[in-house]
């Protein structure tokens, strides 16, 4: 067998960028590296802090995500992603400035949503801080105008926890804070037929929010494993018998 060789790492085919936060990332979280089942690249992007890039839009962050995609990109990602919803700002220069896929935001998934679902009704969606979420973040993640949102921002715990990069968090409060905010939001919004997690610290909470609402959830974990499956797609064999 001959076989070629041009990268410097190989089989983990999905690069995550990552802000630089010291907040706790419990299993499920974007940045613990046990909450996937394939092996993935990460490179953090320094500077690029959850106060920084969620609040004031990573004023003077590009060229520092454009560095890092490249590295990723260069060390043997497929296709690369981040770990922050907001950073659909960047999808358009990202997707530029490497040769492989690059998927920004789980805000992408609202336009698939909607198309899935049932005449009407429409995806929400559940953000970490609704106040800092612009018209150009939902446009840049191609959100259709007037889509409910609902945010954790009246929480005692999950936004304050991320977005001021605290080094301890009450999990269960941080759970319930998710669970309040999506109840309210389905509450105020009768047309919904799904939810968008646009936040990726979000993603351990899912299943919790399914079951209070009742209303399929889509977050970056089922992004990034829709992703993947695209970048490596599961070998089948010839010799197998068919069903």
């Amino acid at each position: 067998m001959i076989v070629t060789g041009g990268k410097a790492i190989y089989g983990a085919s999905v690069g995550i960028l990552m802000l630089e936060a010291r907040f706790p990332r419990i299993p499920g979280d974007m940045g613990n590296a046990l909450t996937w089942e394939f092996p993935v690249l990460y490179k953090v992007v320094r500077d690029a802090s959850p106060d920084l890039v969620v609040r004031r839009k990573a004023e003077g962050l590009l060229d520092s995500f454009v560095v890092a995609a490249r590295e990723l990109a260069a060390d043997g990602a497929d296709g690369i992603t981040t770990n922050c919803g907001f950073l659909s700002l960047f999808q358009c220069e990202l997707a530029a400035a490497v040769d492989v896929p690059v998927v920004a935001s789980s805000l992408m998934q609202v336009g698939m949503v909607n198309a899935i679902l049932p005449p009407g009704k429409v995806a929400g969606i559940l953000t970490i801080s609704a106040g800092s979420l612009t018209p150009e973040h939902l446009a840049n993640a191609g959100v259709p105008e007037g889509t409910p949102i609902g945010t954790t921002e009246g929480g005692r715990e999950f936004t304050r926890v991320i977005l001021d990069n605290e080094s301890r968090m009450d999990v269960a409060a941080a759970r319930q804070d998710n669970v309040d905010a999506a109840r309210g939001l389905a509450s105020a919004h009768p047309e919904l037929g799904a939810l968008v997690l646009e936040c990726t610290n979000m993603i351990p909470y899912a299943a919790d929010i399914r079951d209070a609402t009742g209303l399929p959830v889509f977050s970056m974990a089922g992004f990034v494993r829709w992703f993947q499956s695209g970048l490596m797609p599961r070998p089948y064999s010839v010799t197998e018998r068919p069903g």
